[in-house]
This record gives C-alpha cells, sequence and structure tokens, in this order.
C-alpha cells in the first residue's frame, strides 16, 4: 500500500474529530429534549464541518493523487483539472 499522507490531511483529520465531537454533544441535546431549531441548527453545522473536509480531500486529490498518476500537465490539461475541480464543488 503507498503513502497517501498529504499536508491537508492533519487539518482534516482535525475538522473531522471536531465535528465528532459536536456531533456527540448534538445526541446528547436530542437526549435532554433540546428545541428542534437548535438541534437543526447544530446538526446544520456538523454537516457543512463534514463538506468541508470531504471537499478538502476531493481537491487535493485532485490536486496531487490525480496529477501523479497521469504525470505532468500541459497549461490546456491542468486548465481541464482546474474546471473539473472547480465543478466538482457542486457534488
Amino acid at each position: 500500500m503507498s503513502d497517501h499522507v498529504h499536508s491537508t490531511h492533519p487539518d482534516i483529520v482535525k475538522r473531522l474529530k471536531r465535528a465528532g465531537g459536536h456531533l456527540n454533544s448534538v445526541i446528547a441535546m436530542i437526549e435532554a429534549g433540546k428545541p428542534c431549531l437548535e438541534l437543526a441548527h447544530q446538526l446544520h453545522a456538523v454537516e457543512k464541518a463534514i463538506t468541508q473536509a470531504k471537499k478538502t480531500l476531493i481537491h487535493d486529490h485532485l490536486d496531487h493523487c490525480l496529477e501523479d498518476a497521469v504525470g505532468s500537465l500541459s497549461a490546456d490539461d491542468r486548465a481541464t483539472i482546474d474546471q473539473f475541480r472547480d465543478i466538482a464543488r457542486y457534488l
């Protein structure tokens, strides 16, 4: 197995650990009978943190792994990858 650790991975791990802790807090809030609006707000924050971690991971893959697999890219090919990266935001 090859090593797939990139400079963004420690930040992704921190973000996911924080989201995990936050999710545990949301579970406790549900169990404590907190209002649905508060719960929805907190769940939205957890969801955004996880989504941002996923996007960072995907962009990191496009920037490093994909280019490593196909070799150096011309400016036109790099532009195509950049466009794919941009459109991936909408996934």
